[in-house]
């Protein structure tokens, strides 16, 4: 599978570099683009500053830019929190687009999108202050009347950013037991 992997807004940490090389190691192909020039960061204030100071209209520019040479190939689109909502956007764009793995987050569909099965999985704590149980609620309603065939895995007691080893979120168990569906849904595509 060719897969478009996008960075939190901690920037391309190591951890997103070790989720490629596991993705590779099960035989995928793996691009992470870099939307923040480089810069990382150690709290998620900063990384929201950073992506503010960039804005919207500009990170997503970078996105569609970093994806289009692979698009024909017919991506699967993922992220990290603030990436797994860029690669919800590009995804949901996409016709070509294999499935979409969000890792943390999600983000609004615009008016009107529809997608014909779109394999989707969302893998988020519970609870989770950016992604809570009314938003989810709402969020997934919307994505299966866009059409998208959508499953959601809560992990009770993990922070946010569960799967990086580097944060005070991590939760070895929970990052694990993601891994292991995630590497499944990826084989079912």
């Amino acid at each position: 599978m060719n897969i478009m992997l996008f960075h939190s807004s901690y920037g391309p940490r190591p951890a997103v570099r070790a989720a490629a090389d596991r993705l590779r190691a099960a035989g995928h192909e793996v691009w992470t683009p870099d939307l923040f020039g480089g810069r990382t960061f150690d709290t998620v204030e900063e990384g929201m500053a950073h992506k503010e100071e960039i804005g919207k209209d500009e990170l997503l520019k970078r996105a569609v830019l970093a994806a289009a040479p692979y698009s024909e190939r017919g991506l699967v689109y993922a992220g990290f929190s603030l990436g797994a909502s860029i690669a919800q956007t590009l995804a949901l764009g996409d016709d070509k687009a294999r499935g979409l793995l969000l890792l943390h987050g999600t983000s609004d569909l615009a008016p009107n999108v529809l997608v014909a099965d779109l394999p989707v999985q969302l893998h988020v704590a519970e609870p989770d202050l950016f992604e809570t149980d009314d938003w989810l609620s709402a969020w997934y309603l919307q994505m299966r009347r866009a059409g998208a065939d959508v499953e959601i895995y809560r992990y009770a007691g993990a922070g946010h950013l569960y799967t990086d080893p580097e944060l005070p979120d991590y939760d070895e168990e929970a990052a694990e037991a993601t891994w292991r569906v995630a590497l499944g849904f990826l084989e079912s595509l």
